[in-house]
């Protein structure tokens, strides 16, 4: 019976079950789980960036301008003055489902560091690109969050309508457009701040479907193995009943001459034969009848 489940379809499927439930255990569970962790900690500094005052910029970021670990979302203030002329627009990013332009603007500390200042957003124009006041050139002093920086862009920075424009916020990617040394991370204005645009919402506070997913796809892991052994089980059930089937239908097929037959010959045996042929079956019987037969004729 076990010879049915080396079949290639067989194989095949215990294969697929078994992968799937590898990488939903390795892959697929650990992501969404992750996903859920992240939110949670962004959550967490979100909140603890409101029960806080807004303190100086190095208490935040490190001397290269990285964001300390576990800081992001933190509120840091900055004194000093905006650079206007070396401006970069992040093109078309949606904001409240609406896409936008975003106003990257280098901003030079009095201590002399640069850090890169998302001053906010002005709806687009279909696609051209809308009036964006420019930022104030006095010295201001700002307020904003603590900003990780994105990866590098996969499409390539461009100029359209005479603004330079970028598809994601990298420090590393405009510092070589304006040819200045930025810090590595950036900093989002708040609402109300000097040279601020409208300014970009927070993020809802909720760690969304990632931790439900991630059980369910845990659960799905168990799941498969588990059905791929029922129906082992019940393909293993069919198979015996076939049997039972066939055997039951061989002995509905034998001749009533035949069942007559073996019943005369059951009724004639001595015990002694019948004790044999319940031992031996019905062909030692009659081996051993004749012996004994030829026996008695002999003597």
């Amino acid at each position: 019976m076990w010879k049915t489940f080396l079949k290639p379809g067989w194989v095949f499927t215990a294969a697929a079950v078994l992968i799937f439930a590898y990488f939903a255990f390795t892959v697929l569970a650990p992501w969404q789980l992750h996903k859920n962790e992240a939110k949670t900690e962004r959550n967490h500094n979100i909140e603890a960036a409101f029960e806080t005052d807004p303190v100086p910029l190095s208490e935040i970021f490190t001397t290269r301008g990285e964001v300390a670990d576990g800081k992001e979302w933190r509120r840091v203030s900055m004194t000093g003055h905006y650079l206007p002329e070396s401006e970069v627009l992040l093109r078309l990013r949606p904001v409240n489902s609406s896409p936008a332009f975003q106003a990257l603007t280098p901003f030079r500390l009095n201590s002399g560091e640069i850090m890169l200042v998302n001053r906010g957003f002005v709806p687009a124009n279909q696609d051209n690109v809308p009036d964006i006041p420019a930022a104030p050139s006095e010295e201001v002093t700002i307020v904003g969050y603590a900003r990780l920086d994105e990866p590098p862009p996969s499409h390539e920075p461009l100029t359209d309508q005479g603004r330079l424009q970028v598809s994601g916020i990298n420090s590393q990617q405009i510092a070589d457009l304006t040819h200045l040394e930025l810090g590595k991370d950036y900093v989002q204005l708040s609402d109300g701040q000097p040279g601020t645009l409208s300014a970009i919402p927070l993020p809802q506070l909720d760690s969304g479907p990632h931790l439900s997913y991630g059980i369910q796809w845990i659960a799905f892991g168990i799941m498969a193995p588990l059905g791929l052994g029922y129906f082992v089980w019940a393909e293993m059930r069919e198979r015996r009943r076939e049997q039972e089937e066939q055997q039951a239908l061989q002995e509905q097929q034998q001749t009533p001459l035949e069942q007559q037959d073996e019943k005369d010959q059951q009724e004639s045996e001595s015990p002694a034969e019948a004790k044999l042929r319940s031992r031996y079956g019905g062909a030692r019987v009659d081996h051993y009848s004749k012996i004994a037969r030829r026996n008695e004729e002999r003597f």
